[in-house]
């Protein structure tokens, strides 16, 4: 007599689970993703050399000043008018008239380094006119933050080259892999290259007398 054989439907999936295709990488939208991480290190950039006090008016020294109203702190342009009524002055109007103490506190509390000029109405801010060695020091420091949004673009680079040359084991093309590289390589010189601009136009900036 023939003993039937029982299998188990467990014992002949020989791990089917893993044997599930690797979802393939999508080129276009791995190369928008890193654009977009790079235009973020621009962006980082053009804000921290905004704060940077280079001898003219520019209201984004104010950007971190938060005043104490109502019990709470908030920012500075949410209780008061910012504006530059030349290119020497920083001027600051309150909206509540009685916010005014406050406002020159939190001004006098933070790095901005200005001691503020209070007439009951608005705060001016003068901006002094840097020496020449501090100009050159402010260069160095402007070079310096530069580098981090460098180095940041260059490793996005180097992660999204990396997923890129392992797609190829997942079924990517060697020919679709080089092409998304020279792709990356060109968004990567595009952005070095407003890096650069970011950092001459502040250094023209901070060298005018």
């Amino acid at each position: 007599m023939i003993k039937h054989l029982r299998v188990s439907k467990k014992s002949v999936t020989f791990g089917a689970e893993n044997l599930k295709p690797e979802k393939m990488i999508d080129v276009k939208e791995t190369l928008k993703k890193s654009e977009e991480r790079m235009e973020m290190a621009a962006m980082f950039l053009e804000e921290e050399l905004n704060r940077i006090r280079a001898g003219r008016a520019n209201v984004a020294i104010l950007d971190g000043v938060r005043v104490e109203s109502y019990g709470s702190k908030v920012p500075l342009n949410q209780v008061a008018t910012i504006s530059t009524p030349d290119a020497r002055t920083i001027a600051i109007k309150p909206w509540d008239r009685k916010e005014i103490r406050n406002i020159e506190k939190a001004i006098m509390d933070s790095d901005v380094g200005i001691t503020p000029e209070n007439n009951g109405e608005v705060i001016r801010l003068g901006i002094p006119q840097p020496t020449e060695e501090r100009r050159r020091d402010l260069v160095k420091q402007c070079g310096k933050i530069a580098e981090k949004a460098k180095v940041e673009v260059r490793n996005v680079r180097a992660d999204i080259k990396d997923k890129l040359k392992k797609a190829i084991k997942d079924g990517l093309s060697e020919d679709n892999e080089k092409d998304a590289e020279q792709e990356l390589q060109k968004i990567h010189d595009k952005y070095i290259k407003k890096l650069d601009e970011l950092i001459e136009a502040k250094n023209k900036e901070i060298m005018t007398v």
